[in-house]
């Protein structure tokens, strides 16, 4: 063996490969399952050519797997009860999670079944598109709408069972669960991101608050105002749901050495709107001087 092929043998092991006469053969990583398309993992760029994966690539199919756990007993649900399932995925962005769904869940139903990816950058529509015609996924459409105008749109007016967002940035989310209760969906499964609506509001509205009550306290500097706008924005979202008749769950996705970003809210339609949600939606609102804010959450 060569000293060349020595060195790239030890490079290859790092990576989970193997060199045989100068040539990488590699190993798949562990977290690659075997009814998983190695092809389309390779269009996506989740893995190289050479089918490796990197740390950054390993994290984001981490959370597209524990929220595709999360999803798909509720599309075998809903298959079960209506005998099709129709999924919108907000906030899609290169549509990791439409396109993984398909290959580990939707590609084996024999029932009719769709899901739609809603993004807002042009260019990131365009190549799902051609992923997915070069892929021959029929069962995949691509919009480039923002989330508050896919209610309107003419291509969304189906029964729509399955609203879906991961880590759509700032108010997005809220627009997907505008979007959902709207289409009355069945089910929600929202993974929040950024949202700095509510810190800037309280940060604006700290010294009214503080002469009345040393609540204020608890988001006295930036960074705690960040924190804590994000922990008060999934409270009010929650309650928004509850007071809209959805029974909410919220728990975490993965680690939080994953991301930061793990607050997993999933909620179940059950058409019971209640009126103490609205009422302790209100109350939170004028006890954190968010008042002005009413609208977002209505």
């Amino acid at each position: 063996m060569s000293k060349a092929t020595q060195r790239a043998n030890r490079a290859a092991a790092a990576g989970g490969g193997r060199v045989t006469s100068g040539k990488v053969s590699p190993t798949l990583p562990p977290e690659i399952r075997p009814e998983q398309s190695i092809e389309l993992l390779k269009a996506l760029h989740i893995l190289t050519v050479d089918g490796r994966m990197n740390q950054d690539s390993r994290r984001k199919l981490k959370q597209v797997y524990h929220l595709t756990q999360f999803i798909e007993p509720l599309i075998r649900q809903t298959v079960a009860e209506r005998g099709r399932v129709n999924v919108v995925d907000h906030g899609a962005g290169k549509s990791y999670l439409g396109f993984i769904l398909h290959d580990l869940v939707l590609k084996s139903l024999p029932q009719p079944h769709h899901v739609y990816g809603i993004e807002t950058r042009a260019a990131l529509v365009e190549s799902s598109r051609t992923l997915a015609a070069r892929s021959g996924f029929s069962d995949l459409t691509f919009l480039h709408l923002s989330v508050a105008e896919a209610a309107a749109a003419p291509e969304l007016d189906v029964p729509i069972d399955i609203v879906t967002a991961l880590h759509a940035c700032d108010t997005a989310t809220d627009d997907a669960i505008t979007f959902a209760i709207a289409k009355r969906a069945k089910f929600i499964v929202l993974v929040p991101c950024c949202q700095a609506e509510v810190a800037a509001f309280l940060r604006n509205d700290k010294d009214e608050v503080q002469r009345k009550r040393t609540v204020a306290e608890l988001w006295r500097h930036p960074i705690q105002a960040r924190e804590f706008g994000a922990q008060i924005t999934n409270v009010l979202r929650g309650l928004r749901l509850e007071a809209a008749g959805y029974q909410v769950t919220v728990t975490e996705l993965v680690g939080w050495e994953h991301s930061m970003k793990n607050e997993l809210i999933v909620a179940q339609f059950k058409n019971r709107p209640r009126a103490a949600a609205q009422a302790r939606l209100d109350d939170v609102l004028d006890t954190f001087g968010l008042r002005a804010m009413r609208a977002r959450f209505a």
